[in-house]
């Protein structure tokens, strides 16, 4: 960023300094207990689950921002937080930043949940309808929707469904592919959301709009981009990708949309906020 390379403005203020060094423990901390104690109790009550799992807590809306899956999701999280965050916490105040950081966390896991819940509906619902009445069509097409790539059944499943294709009418199938679809429904409810990345698109968002022609370079782009112009385009991207719903595709981009549009809204409220006139 060209504008922004002042010695105090590179230093870091309380709350993105707290919010940092709290990430980085929490990341540390979840290393320790799976490579020392073998457990993932970290992930099973810090990350946030889809509604319809019996491991969703209410809690998980908040905690999940502060887990990450690996280095490299930690430090561009991290990375965003240092170039944005210290930033706008000079011109908002603690306060304002650690409140617009929670909101927009939260309403990010909030947004992607929310669209998870009807398209977690949709899979239990055609499993149900396929249990009562099995059939190749339909368990064809229920893991073409649903199973996921990483499973250790995946390649079991696949050949199970390309035997029932040359034989669809044969039921003998059929026991054995609903206990294939429950499978695929656990799987899938039990996938948790983790990570600072809603947050993060807050911020950016927040950066465009009250530094709209500073100009950022993004990588591998060569050439730097006007925030008013990135924001959109990545948006957009995002977008795209969240609609197609790609099975080899892990990120929540539902999540990056709504931190965004949260933080487009809190951006927009406390500027009208700021100019009424009591």
């Amino acid at each position: 960023m060209s504008s922004f390379g002042t010695r105090s403005q590179l230093s870091m203020p309380p709350v993105t300094k707290s919010l940092l060094i709290l990430t980085v423990i929490v990341y540390l901390i979840t290393l320790a207990t799976e490579h020392f104690l073998d457990t993932d109790i970290m992930i099973r009550y810090l990350a946030l689950f889809r509604f319809q799992s019996p491991l969703f807590f209410p809690t998980q809306l908040l905690t999940h921002i502060f887990m990450h899956a690996n280095f490299g999701h930690l430090f561009f999280n991290m990375f965003g937080l240092f170039m944005f965050g210290r930033i706008l916490e000079n011109i908002w105040g603690g306060k304002r930043m650690l409140t617009f950081y929670l909101l927009t966390g939260i309403g990010a896991a909030l947004i992607q949940s929310g669209i998870t819940f009807f398209q977690m509906h949709k899979m239990i619902n055609m499993a149900e309808v396929f249990s009562a009445n099995p059939s190749y069509a339909v368990f064809s097409e229920f893991i073409d929707h649903y199973l996921l790539k990483g499973s250790p059944k995946y390649q079991e499943i696949l050949s199970f469904a390309q035997s029932w294709f040359y034989a669809p009418e044969n039921t003998s199938f059929s026991p054995r592919a609903v206990d294939y679809t429950r499978m695929i429904m656990e799987d899938n409810l039990y996938i948790p959301m983790i990570g600072a990345s809603g947050a993060i698109f807050g911020l950016l968002a927040a950066f465009a709009m009250i530094f709209p022609d500073v100009e950022l370079m993004v990588f591998p782009i060569p050439i730097p981009i006007k925030a008013k112009f990135f924001v959109p385009f990545y948006a957009l991207i995002e977008l795209i990708f969240g609609v197609a719903g790609f099975s080899w595709d892990n990120v929540a981009h539902f999540a990056h949309l709504g931190g965004a549009l949260i933080g487009i809204l809190l951006v927009l409220y406390w500027k009208r906020k700021q100019f009424n006139i009591n």
